[in-house]
């Protein structure tokens, strides 16, 4: 793991390569997840919302019922997003610009894995709640450290670094890409994502640190753990 200090890790291993594959990540990401599909179809009609650290916007249309603004650290995606026709800003998810109890829902999808240490993980998580209304919901999904048999993943300590290939024919050769980028034998390029992958429970509890938060439901999905909460 990178000897890089906290926020100098984000800013390197998150970030910059997120800026850098935008068009190649929103490729892939195009069909929502059926307990995020769910949780959003669920949602009374006229519901205001938050989708932070919303990527490319793929569930920003999911329910046209509700209204829901995006928000994500990386301005490449959100371009993106406003090119898709939705509402959404480059923000941080630990200095959300949000006041106080004002969505009655937020996702937050694949986002607060990234975050370096356990103490920015539960400000990621708290700042969702302070912005959350009473009686509002939440839907949180990070990468688990337990990976079901058919995943080609293996892993072996719950920081690591995760590689992101790019094809050289789609988007040119390892010279023309920023240092911090590798390159393969046949030319492909390949970026290192920083995740912290979350052990059964860990989650959960983290979410029940908050004296404000509820935990209603969790589970295991795609590789993933997932908590659904409320504020108290």
């Amino acid at each position: 793991m990178d000897s890089l200090p906290k926020e100098k890790l984000e800013h390197v291993h998150v970030h910059n390569v997120y800026n850098i594959i935008a068009p190649h990540f929103s490729a892939t990401r195009y069909k929502p997840w059926p307990i995020v599909d769910n949780f959003l179809s669920g949602l009374d009609k006229g519901s205001i919302g938050a989708d932070v650290g919303c990527g490319n916007g793929k569930y920003l249309g999911v329910n046209p019922d509700v209204f829901t603004v995006g928000s994500d650290r990386s301005d490449k995606l959100i371009d993106i997003v406003r090119e898709r026709g939705f509402e959404a800003m480059v923000c941080d998810n630990l200095r959300l610009p949000y006041r106080d109890s004002c969505f009655d829902f937020i996702t937050s999808i694949a986002v607060i894995h990234h975050m370096s240490s356990p103490e920015r993980r539960l400000m990621a998580i708290n700042e969702l709640i302070r912005v959350l209304k009473p009686g509002g919901h939440l839907l949180i999904f990070v990468w688990a450290f337990e990976q079901e048999s058919r995943s080609k993943r293996r892993f072996s300590e719950q920081d690591v670094f995760v590689p992101w290939k790019m094809p050289k024919a789609i988007y040119g050769p390892a010279s023309s890409q920023p240092n911090t980028a590798v390159a393969e034998d046949g030319g492909d390029v390949v970026y290192q994502r920083y995740y912290h992958l979350f052990r059964e429970g860990e989650l959960e509890e983290m979410v029940r640190q908050s004296p404000d938060a509820m935990v209603e439901a969790c589970g295991y999905d795609r590789d993933n753990w997932y908590v659904i909460a409320s504020k108290k």
